[in-house]
């Protein structure tokens, strides 16, 4: 799937609405009761979910292939899953069985059972390729016990424990700790999304709530109703939205990242074609072609331009936005001549004034190429104006220019200070970052010269004590 761009709103409005949407609208707006066959459950609610065990087996066994920790979480939470789920469908009274209680118990315990699982995906531990044995050891565990519930609840149908009736306060505890869960994982992929704007990243939130609207029908309907039965194919739905997205990844060849929530903007750098698209990913090597050191220079200004927002608590969106805009804001150089833009010396008048319409040069190339942000296109024209009005092409001032601006002309200025030029030595870091210091407050802002300094510090405490 490709990437949400300047649509989000719209789209999360409608992914919210297919989201929440189907359940109270079946169960409000639906018959009270229904009287469904028990060939129809066998059938529909069994057989597809052993093609969806088959599926979570194989997705498993990709993940394990690739040494992806986190596919293979998924994988083993939807296989007991679906195992659960298909058990449910096998034991449908009438059909192999008589009356049993293995259908109720294999029915209320799937959504909960997958939640933990999904859930487990907070541990960083469980996320690398070192926990794909131990989760092949869960997986293995899970289906066998799956097995023995099978077997036993067929064979001696006393042992199967009871499930809380419908609605009840049982039933609303687990409730409300099945919708933890979901919830937990739900707001690590939406995360995701929000850095990402990536549709399959997308269908993976959207699946996460179908499997808690999925929990409710389970646990406070009856067989009865007409919205348990919507709920079996949310719970169907929702296996395949996250289960597909996984696959996506996969076949891609990339790791699978929405439900452990663990991406951070300087991926989005590293990784652009990925994350941030085919568009940025030409643009990037049209400038590389151009002009490798500029290329260069403006994927470190990225990177630096992410690590300080998410040091100052930007949201996922404005990440995103840096990181997009950090990685175009020199595009404009492309309509630089070459004898100017490599000049092995420094510049006259003349030519430095041709290098200051790069800023306007690049705005207008991605307004004509169209499908970028206004923000990203605020930072490819506005980094480099300096908050005292020194700066070009507009000479704005501090009450024009927003803190995404200002972090990007930090440490725009920064990587270039550091950087061997043909016309004087690279600084040292130190002696960059104390230029940057003196001028904070006048030229560039304090905040983004501080948290620029801190983020350095991570990377070499003796840093901060030699500025």
């Amino acid at each position: 799937m490709g990437l949400v761009r300047d649509r989000l709103p719209p789209v999360l409005v409608f992914a919210a609405a297919l989201a929440t949407v189907p359940l109270p609208a079946a169960h409000f707006l639906g018959p009270g009761e229904i009287s469904v066959p028990a060939s129809v459950h066998f059938a529909a609610v069994g057989q597809t979910a052993i093609f969806a065990t088959a599926a979570a087996i194989i997705l498993t066994a990709i993940g394990v292939a690739r040494h992806d920790g986190r596919a293979v979480l998924v994988g083993t939470a939807f296989t007991a899953m679906a195992a659960l789920l298909a058990l449910h469908g096998l034991a449908t009274p009438g059909i192999i069985l008589g009356f049993n209680g293995v259908v109720s118990f294999s029915g209320g315990a799937t959504l909960p059972v997958g939640g933990a699982v999904l859930a487990l995906s907070a541990l960083p531990a469980l996320r690398g390729p070192e926990s794909v044995r131990p989760l092949l050891w869960l997986q293995g565990v899970l289906l066998a016990a799956i097995g023995v519930l099978g077997v036993l609840g067929w064979i001696f149908p006393s042992l199967v424990p009871a499930v809380p009736e419908p609605a009840s306060l049982p039933a609303i505890i687990l409730l409300l700790v099945g919708l933890a869960l979901y919830g937990l994982v739900g707001l690590r992929a939406l995360h995701t999304f929000l850095l990402t704007r990536r549709g399959a990243d997308l269908c993976v939130v959207v699946g996460l709530a179908w499997l808690a609207g999925a929990l409710v029908a389970a646990l406070m309907l009856d067989f009865r109703q007409f919205g348990w039965w919507v709920g079996h194919g949310l719970e169907l739905g929702g296996i395949a939205a996250v289960g597909g997205a996984v696959a996506l990844d996969l076949h891609r060849g990339v790791q699978s990242r929405p439900l452990a929530g663990d991406l951070r903007g300087s991926e989005l750098v590293s990784e652009e074609q990925a994350f941030l698209g085919s568009h940025i990913r030409a643009l990037t090597v049209s400038l590389a072609e151009k002009d490798e050191y500029t290329e260069e220079h403006t994927r470190r200004v990225a990177l630096r331009s992410v690590q300080v927002g998410e040091e100052l608590g930007l949201p996922p969106g404005r990440l995103r936005t840096l990181a997009t805009g950090g990685l175009l804001h020199d595009i404009g150089k492309l309509s630089v001549p070459d004898e100017v833009l490599k000049k092995p010396g420094a510049l006259d008048q003349e030519e430095y004034e041709v290098i200051q319409r790069h800023p306007e040069n690049g705005r207008r190339l991605l307004r004509e190429l169209g499908g970028f942000e206004d923000q990203v296109l605020r930072l490819v024209h506005d980094h480099h104006e300096r908050l005292d009005g020194s700066g070009y092409p507009q000479g704005l001032s501090a009450t024009e220019l927003d803190l995404d601006t200002r972090i990007l002309a930090v440490c725009d200025v920064y990587d270039a200070l550091i950087s061997t030029r043909v016309y004087r030595a690279a600084w040292s870091a130190e002696k960059a970052l104390a230029f940057l210091f003196e001028q904070a407050g006048t030229a560039f802002d304090a905040r983004c010269v501080e948290a620029l300094s801190r983020v350095l510090e991570r990377e070499a405490p003796p840093l901060r004590a030699a500025v």
